[in-house]
């Protein structure tokens, strides 16, 4: 499928207006604490809820469209965005209903061709996107809007922050969940299972890679158990080099778990159109970080990649082109993008992470 070209989005959180954001096959978030980094990866995760139909829980589980809109309801009137991708556009305009929920003002599918623009509204009023709905009816709009929800629905936020002793990762689960890797990784157990039996060269490279940070990591010990009700469980066991007693998950690190986490999302088959991680390196040694760098690169080779950052030895492995700085201003976040031309005789002597800690691609707290 194809990639995201631009993003508008006006009065989301701390997102005020952001009008036509350039994205490209890599796409590396840099910024301090608190400027909108982790609003932009929370704006991917309301539009996935929207198509599937699940905006209003989403709002409630924010706290209402007082918590979703800039400032609150008082502040701004309604939530605006589109999202292009090659000949086709998804636009929504969302504002709050007296019951802080927010409702559909306009919703609308586009394509564009030689002709010109072609758009499909689907009316105001609704709570739950009616996108889905111009599919099952299969309206005029159904070729469209199938590409619009299977574009939107293909975007994977991973978030691998938890792995304390009851984070889903480390638990039992079924065998048969693993059409996909879960955001959480909760099913990483049975979707390496099935890597290990239908696709073993990537299951294989999963492993060599993880060795690479891990060197006392030799393999996983991925057997599946059968209850009395004829279930299938499964749990992510592991083995150290030079012993074949299964060890558990907690007896790996937080970070090391992490890592595995990133490896399989990033060397998967059959990968997302869209890959979206909030602050990777998050526990990560710094040669695994290095690792990681050169991973985000080759996957954005097979995917579009998003991710934020604040590790300095991460961002030296990206180009100052792969860069979008994230700041504050009149405390709305503002994004943009770099010109590598201005900074060609610092990149001489600095990599980009270095020129970012000096403050000198912007990006870095006021003082």
């Amino acid at each position: 499928m194809s990639k995201i070209d631009t993003l508008t989005i006006r009065g989301f959180k701390s997102i005020r207006q952001l009008d036509d954001l350039r994205l490209t096959r890599l796409n590396v978030l840099i910024g301090a604490n608190g400027v909108g980094k982790s609003n932009f990866v929370s704006y991917f995760r309301m539009l996935h809820e929207l198509v599937e139909e699940r905006l209003q829980v989403w709002v409630s589980m924010q706290g209402g469209a007082d918590r979703v809109l800039s400032y609150g309801v008082k502040e701004t009137s309604q939530l605006d965005t589109a999202v292009t991708f090659g000949q086709y556009a998804y636009v929504a305009k969302l504002g709050a209903s007296s019951d802080d929920a927010l409702v559909f003002m306009d919703e609308k599918s586009c394509f564009r061709d030689s002709q010109g623009r072609t758009f499909f509204p689907f009316g105001a009023g609704h709570r739950e996107s009616r996108l889905p709905d111009a599919i099952r009816r299969k309206e005029s709009s159904f070729d469209v809007s199938k590409h619009c929800f299977d574009m939107i629905t293909g975007w994977k936020v991973f978030h691998f922050h938890d792995t304390s002793e009851t984070a889903a990762v480390k638990r039992l689960g079924a065998v048969h969940d693993n059409d996909y890797l879960r955001p959480d990784a909760a099913n990483l157990a049975a979707y390496l299972f099935k890597l290990k039996t239908q696709s073993p060269e990537v299951y294989n490279q999963i492993g060599k890679t993880v060795r690479l940070a891990v060197p006392f990591f030799d393999d996983f010990v991925l057997k599946p158990t059968q209850l009395s009700s004829g279930e299938e469980q499964i749990r992510l066991l592991w083995k150290q080099t030079g012993s074949d007693y299964p060890l558990w998950p907690s007896q790996l690190s937080d970070g090391s778990i992490r890592f595995i986490c990133l490896v399989t999302a990033l060397l998967q088959p059959n990968p997302p159109s869209t890959i979206i991680i909030d602050e990777p390196e998050l526990g990560l040694h710094p040669y695994a970080i290095t690792l990681l760098g050169a991973l985000l690169r080759s996957a954005s080779k097979r995917m579009q990649v998003i991710v934020s950052t604040q590790s300095v030895p991460l961002l030296n492995e990206f180009e100052l082109d792969d860069l979008i700085v994230v700041e504050r201003e009149n405390g709305a976040s503002t994004f943009k993008r770099l010109d590598a031309n201005q900074f060609e005789s610092w990149l001489e002597d600095y990599c980009v992470g270095e020129l970012w800690e000096k403050n000198i691609l912007g990006g870095r707290p006021s003082k």
